[in-house]
Order: C-alpha cells, then sequence, then structure tokens
C-alpha cells in the first residue's frame, strides 16, 4: 500500500500517554470477542462478563516511550484516516451533502469516550455519541500474532470500517438499529446488527476502489490482506476457535464469508447504491 504522498489528518487526538483509570468495557476486541463467545455458548451474561472486564482493568497507563513500530503504526493510521477524509468528502459532495470529519483518538490500555469508559479489550470502534474513532495499537499485533492477519492493507481496512460506521452515522443508514434498539428481541437484534456491520465492511471496500482509482495506492497482495483480516474476525471463525461451535443467531458482525464478500461488493461496484445491506433478503 502507497500511502507516501498523502499527508496525516490533523483530526487526530494522541492519549497513549494520558492517564487510564478504570471502567467498562463497551463491545468486543479479539481476545474479548472469544471470551464472550464462550460465555454465550454456556448460557452466561455476556454484559456481567464485560463489566466485570472494565472494572478490574489494570491501572495507570505506562509512560515508557512507544515503540519505532507503534509510531509508524500511528503515522499510517494518520494517513489512512486522511485518506478516508478526502474519498468521502467527495462522495458526499457527488450525494449533495457536506461530510463532517470524524476524529481519531490513539489510546493505550484504557479511554474515555462520548460512549463511557472502554480500555483495549475492546478493539478499535466507533462511538457515535463524539463522532470519533478510538483505537489502541496494540490491536494490531493482535491481528497479527494471535490470528494470523498481517499487512499495512490489513491495518487500514480495520480503519475504514470503523470510518464506515461514521458514514451510516452521517447518512443516517444506522437508524433501522438505532430505532429497534430495546424493541426486538436478542435474535432480531443480533441480525440487524449483523447488517449494520457488514454495511460497514461494504463502506471499507468502497473506499479502497475510490482511492485506488485516484492513486493507484495498491499493490500486489493488499486486497487479499484486507481478504484475511475479514476472514478471521469473521463470527464463525471466532466462535469456531472459542468453542469448536458455530451459533449463527448469536452472530453480530457476520460470518467469515459474509465479511469478505461484501467487502469485494464494494471494492468492485464503486457505488454506494449497492450497499444497501438493510433491504436485501439473504446477506
Amino acid at each position: 500500500m502507497r500511502l507516501d504522498d498523502l499527508e496525516e489528518s490533523q483530526n487526530v487526538e494522541d492519549r497513549r500517554r494520558s492517564g487510564g483509570g478504570r471502567g467498562v468495557v463497551l463491545g468486543g476486541g479479539l481476545g474479548t470477542i472469544v471470551l464472550v463467545v464462550v460465555v454465550m455458548l454456556l448460557g452466561g451474561d455476556p454484559k456481567a462478563l464485560l463489566e466485570t472486564m472494565g472494572t478490574q482493568g489494570g491501572g495507570p497507563v505506562s509512560s515508557a516511550p512507544a515503540s519505532a513500530e507503534d509510531e509508524q503504526l500511528a503515522v499510517l493510521v494518520k494517513k489512512v484516516l486522511r485518506s478516508t477524509e478526502i474519498v468521502w468528502a467527495e462522495e458526499f459532495k457527488r450525494l449533495g451533502r457536506q461530510y463532517r470529519e470524524p476524529r481519531m483518538v490513539i489510546f493505550s490500555r484504557q479511554v474515555q469516550t462520548g460512549c463511557g469508559a472502554a480500555d483495549s479489550g475492546v478493539g478499535p470502534f466507533y462511538c457515535p455519541a463524539d463522532q470519533t474513532v478510538y483505537i489502541d495499537l496494540s490491536f494490531y499485533r493482535e491481528l497479527k500474532q494471535r490470528f494470523g492477519a498481517p499487512g499495512d492493507f490489513a491495518q487500514a481496512y480495520v480503519i475504514a470500517h470503523e470510518v464506515g460506521h461514521h458514514v451510516q452515522h452521517e447518512l443516517g443508514l444506522s437508524r433501522p438499529v438505532d430505532e429497534a434498539r430495546g424493541r426486538v428481541s436478542q435474535k432480531q437484534q443480533n441480525a440487524l446488527s449483523v447488517r449494520l456491520e457488514l454495511q460497514a465492511d461494504f463502506l471499507a471496500g468502497l473506499w479502497a476502489r475510490k482511492q485506488n482509482d485516484q492513486s493507484r495506492f495498491l499493490e500486489p497482495g493488499d486486497i487479499e490482506e484486507a481478504m484475511r483480516a475479514a476472514e478471521v474476525i469473521g463470527d464463525d471463525a471466532l466462535q469456531r476457535q472459542a468453542t469448536g461451535r458455530v451459533v449463527p443467531d448469536s452472530f453480530t458482525h457476520g460470518s467469515s464469508e459474509q465479511r469478505m464478500r461484501w467487502f469485494m461488493k464494494g471494492y468492485q461496484s464503486g457505488d454506494i447504491r449497492q450497499g444497501d445491506t438493510f433491504s436485501v433478503k439473504e446477506l
């Protein structure tokens, strides 16, 4: 992936040296998801597990200097975010809209957000309350070492997916999920969440297509890196790793096959109108 000529986004706040504190985990990173899956399949309450993990989190953030690898990753995510700003500003203009750029916070271990407190177990996430993408760069080491999905474009895909959630927020595409919250069964809520996540994968693929059309930034093997990342974080792959069982009704992000297919649909079509995951019957 070639982003050498692209400047870094100015919408990034680095909180890796700020204090940590304790808090409630908001979602599921790769390690957390595996634990939640185990609890769910054993009939337990995953929310209780997440709250326990949050309140038992570690103490203050280390003041040790960031490694050279982390500094390189910080530059990469800033450049990827800048790329998404350019692509989505142009796409929104084509739609007759103005794109409001999201912020990004790079943190270490723990962070306070508009959606509450979180720690690095959450993995990268988007908070609509403050329109900010949060990421602990240690996630990339886990993605590479534990799940075998290395590469700079795999890392870029993660950012593009979270920015995709911001695009959904800006365009009102996440409204079906917001309106259904608390009014439908957990199974139905999970199904809506899958549609939301697959649409974010589609939007990540669309970003890759638009950026490549502009600058030919993709190199051989880049798309395969994104496909590998989408494969290893599919709900079925995570459940199979955790328990050897797959429970589709508990999916919240989609299967490996679905995640790869919707990313490729966005990349191949280059047409945002093809990404309406909420109206299609079969995902």
